[in-house]
């Protein structure tokens, strides 16, 4: 089980490195890696043992973020309908090996900015994402799937995706002027 502790933080090299790829079938550490980082997330949206164990809530966690280089990410995005039961997800699973394979040219962000685990202070601005995308991946078991994704769904999964290549979301905000929307169509966030 993960805890705050264990998520590591900007400024550690792990961070800034393009991961390796996982080769199947996965090794005992690599499966106890899946459960744990799909472990923390569901601890951390829970707001009664969040707050016991002290966690910041989660949608995403890539491996390079627990300290291991390797192409593993898990999600598990709640739906955005205030209406959908608490434990209905838009996204929920372990994804190896992802690798986005096409994109549109609309690009959206989140009206809010994003945040990161590992990422302790707040850099707002907003960070241009592609509004769908089409993503090759494998699971646990080793099969592959070829999926599209998009709006919040697809930006959490970038966000993800870039922890694998060595990249925080902070990259992607326009320094200069950071609340400029520039070639962005829309932000996503508006409607809630």
């Amino acid at each position: 089980m993960y805890y705050m502790n264990d998520i590591t933080r900007d400024g550690e090299p792990v961070l800034r490195q393009v991961s390796e790829k996982i080769e199947f079938p996965l090794t005992k550490n690599d499966l106890q890696l899946a459960h744990d980082m799909m472990e923390y997330l569901y601890n951390s949206q829970d707001p009664k043992i969040g707050k016991e164990m002290g966690l910041r809530a989660g949608v995403g966690l890539a491996a390079p973020q627990v300290g291991v280089g390797r192409q593993m990410i898990a999600l598990l995005v709640p739906k955005l309908d205030p209406n959908a039961y608490a434990d209905d997800f838009d996204l929920e699973k372990v994804m190896v090996n992802p690798k986005i394979v096409s994109h549109s040219a609309e690009k959206i962000c989140l009206k809010e900015g994003e945040g990161c685990l590992s990422v302790d202070d707040d850099v707002p601005g907003y960070v241009p994402r592609y509004a769908r995308i089409t993503v090759t991946y494998q699971d646990i078991q080793g099969n592959s799937y070829k999926n599209r994704f998009k709006g919040y769904p697809a930006i959490v999964l970038q966000h993800e995706i870039d922890h694998l290549n060595g990249h925080l979301y902070y990259d992607r905000i326009n320094h200069e002027s950071p609340f400029t929307l520039g070639d962005l169509t829309y932000l996503l966030g508006e409607e809630y």
